[in-house]
């Protein structure tokens, strides 16, 4: 209830103001960008003008757009800031001119736009500023899987690289640098804490599988952050050359048998061949000695 009695108040000021003379200006950078876990800042500077001088604040206002009630507010001489913010000088006060606000450990949930209100004895000025959060990736992990649910495919890598923010890339290299991403599936998972988890599936086909592979991660602006790199112990050159001893093994016996058998074969027709001819009666009929050959002529 104080923190809406203060910004309506705030809002009823700026109003008056606006028909007023104003002899100050809030100056904010339009962006700011803040590390997950690390102190973030978003940098306004109250800025008399037309020579004011020993200009006193009586009212400071910063607001999260994404949340109704304010991070901090000063207002009567007191602070009241929300949990996780603070005004960056420790040592603040009304006279001092530099408003801006420290984030004291970034999370996710800090990001957006926020809004700044001073009012000041010399006039009320607001201004705006954008806080991106990065967080990087851990190391990636690659695991290599032989059951996949995939057609054609017998096996897969899975690369899995968490912790980061915003939405980063995972791409694939084989050890001749060619890139295979292409083929790969992403899949985003949000974390508790806001964070992102990537896995890249990349299907292995027997035709198109090599020894080495490369999962390299990329942040959101496309710098590499890191890459890990998996061996396989049987690609598919040596599962074919398998194949083909297997094949060889199993060709040898089956040709050793046949040329065996084909040569008892030729052994037997020739034996054949050989009986028949000592048996094959002569051509010319046994005679009896005491028979005459009907050609003979008796008178002879």
């Amino acid at each position: 209830m104080a923190s809406c009695g203060v910004l309506l108040y705030v809002l009823g000021v700026c109003v008056f103001a606006g028909k007023a003379h104003c002899f100050v200006e809030l100056v904010c950078d339009n962006q700011s960008s803040g590390q997950f876990d690390h102190q973030s800042m978003l940098n306004c500077v109250i800025i008399p003008t037309q020579g004011t001088e020993d200009v006193n604040i009586q009212v400071v206002f910063w607001r999260n757009t994404k949340i109704k009630d304010p991070v901090l507010v000063f207002n009567s001489n007191e602070i009241k800031p929300k949990s996780g913010y603070k005004f960056a000088e420790s040592s603040w006060n009304k006279t001092n001119m530099n408003v801006s606000l420290l984030i004291t450990s970034t999370k996710v949930e800090n990001e957006g736009e926020y809004t700044c209100y001073v009012i000041t004895d010399s006039g009320e000025a607001r201004s705006k500023t954008r806080l991106s959060v990065t967080a990087k990736y851990d190391e990636p992990k690659v695991t290599l899987i032989k059951k996949i649910d995939i057609p054609n495919a017998d096996k897969a890598l899975i690369c899995t690289a968490s912790g980061g923010y915003p939405l980063g890339q995972i791409r694939w290299f084989d050890n001749a640098n060619t890139e295979w991403t292409k083929g790969a599936k992403l899949k985003v998972k949000k974390m508790d804490n806001g964070l992102l988890e990537l896995s890249s599936k990349l299907p292995l086909w027997p035709a198109s599988t090599f020894p080495e592979y490369t999962c390299v991660v990329y942040n959101s602006s496309g710098q590499k952050e890191h890459e890990s790199v998996i061996k396989l112990d049987a690609p598919d050159e040596v599962s074919d050359s398998k194949a083909s001893a297997n094949t060889s093994s199993i060709v040898a016996p089956i040709l050793v048998i046949g040329s065996l058998i084909v040569g008892l074969l030729l052994a037997l027709l020739i034996y054949r061949r050989r009986a028949n001819q000592v048996r094959r009666p002569s051509a010319t009929p046994f005679l009896d000695p005491h028979m005459k050959s009907p050609t003979e002529d008796p008178d002879v």
